[in-house]
């Protein structure tokens, strides 16, 4: 199938403001974009473009003083394959893990893993090892935490979520990469886009999704906390530690979002995407 894609995001600011944007399709759809997600700014500025230390691919940008919409519209072809589940994978010895799965082991900003190992371990430690383990600990999080968009703020963290019980989507992908890293498997927080393909009405207002993926049976994969079931047209922005990493936008100093929208629909008719 044929998705279009896309936000716009208006932002107010009193002076000149410097912007980190994380707001582009992840370099492993690169072949499967269709129409280019170039990010476009009004009035026009200049946006210079870099990879992260994750290869997340990123931009900077200065918003002059006043209104600045940031946007884009691209289209990218998917499988439509749901997410892939393997319940054989299994998990890894730290000794045999690949170097660069390393990191993804350790506490970050938003996944203290000191606060929630003696729990997870007593929730899961008798679990057998493997994927039935990380999908417990996605039960258990899918059940913990009430979804709802007014307990969102940006400072929360897993341990937080967990005493809480409320929160939004990468509230969910937080404890349950926590979670994850307390039981040595190695977990990375992804961000993207996550339609209402194939999914059964009435549909919610559309957001940038949050889930994460384990590292198991020698690769990556997804697991989604929030929703808990496998779903289709999921399409990659960016992997890190936490949101830190993948934040849609850093600015260096003050402004206000005035406007926010995305969208991720099926193309119903593929000759004309755009």
């Amino acid at each position: 199938m044929d998705i279009k894609l896309g936000f716009e995001l208006i932002y107010d600011c009193p002076q000149p403001t410097p912007m980190l944007l994380v707001l582009n399709i992840h370099y492993s759809r690169a072949s499967d974009i269709i129409v280019p997600d170039l990010v476009v700014t009004r009035p026009s500025v200049p946006i210079a473009a870099y990879r992260d230390g994750f290869g997340n691919w990123c931009s900077r940008m200065t918003a002059p003083a006043g209104r600045t919409v940031i946007t884009t519209n691209a289209v990218i072809r998917d499988n439509g394959a749901p997410d892939v589940f393997r319940p054989d994978a299994s998990e890894h010895a730290i000794e045999d893990l690949p170097e660069e799965a390393l990191v993804f082991l350790l506490a970050s900003r938003y996944c203290e893993t000191e606060l929630l190992a003696d729990t997870a371990w007593k929730l899961f430690g008798d679990l057998a090892p493997g994927w039935s383990r990380v999908q417990a600990v996605c039960d258990f999080v899918h059940n913990h935490i009430e979804f709802g968009y007014e307990h969102a703020r940006p400072t929360k963290t897993a341990f937080q979520a967990y005493q809480e019980r409320r929160g939004v989507c990468r509230d969910y992908a937080h404890l349950a990469v926590a979670f994850c890293r307390c039981l040595n498997i190695p977990a990375r927080y992804c961000t993207g886009y996550l339609g209402d393909i194939g999914m059964p009405p009435p549909y919610g207002p559309m957001d940038f999704a949050g889930w994460f993926e384990a590292y198991l049976g020698g690769r990556w994969y997804t697991f989604d906390p929030r929703n808990n079931i496998p779903r289709i047209g999921r399409v990659l922005m960016a992997r890190g530690r936490d949101a830190t990493d993948v934040a849609l936008v850093t600015s260096f100093g003050p402004n206000t979002l005035s406007g926010f929208r995305v969208w991720t629909d099926e193309v119903l008719d593929p000759a004309s995407p755009a």
